[in-house]
């Protein structure tokens, strides 16, 4: 099995999203079933539109294994910098420890460098400590602390 990454197509969304729910924390966020709601073509078709977004899929002999975002967000630090920001990166279960998550974490960083970004950032759960040490072994370095904000809770 040879697999290639490759620009994910509306007809991926029901592998993507099963891929993205394939674990403790997905489970409890994502909504499965024989219909996905409407809010995942939404946003598919938003992505799609925007042309500093990608969402890509590790595809091996015709099935999605894998998936991530990358996104290019222009700034003014660092003398104007663009950052390459990924997220959403999965494997699907039987397929992981095969090298997967790395073929897709090596090509996301080289298409960051193509693209001229100076950095390439993500922000990974607190509780995966499977996945530090994956991207610690691709070089990031947890230089800083990320906060969320659930705009749809009420204080």
């Amino acid at each position: 099995m040879t697999p290639f990454i490759r620009e994910a197509r509306r007809e991926d969304l029901p592998a993507i999203v099963g891929l993205l729910a394939d674990d403790a924390l997905g489970k409890s966020r994502e909504s499965l079933g024989d219909e996905l709601p409407a809010g995942y073509a939404a946003a598919f078709a938003a992505v799609a539109r925007d042309p500093n977004n990608r969402l890509l899929v590790l595809d091996a002999e015709g099935r999605v294994v894998g998936c991530f975002q990358l996104t290019f967000i222009p700034g003014l630090s660092y003398g104007g910098a663009t950052r390459a920001q990924i997220e959403s990166v999965r494997v699907a279960a039987d397929c992981r420890n095969r090298g997967f998550g790395e073929v897709m974490m090596r090509w996301a960083i080289d298409e960051a460098r193509r693209v001229g970004c100076r950095f390439m950032q993500l922000s990974t759960h607190a509780s995966r400590k499977d996945a530090h040490r994956f991207y610690e072994r691709l070089g990031f370095i947890a230089s800083h602390v990320g906060m969320k904000l659930d705009l749809t809770a009420r204080s």
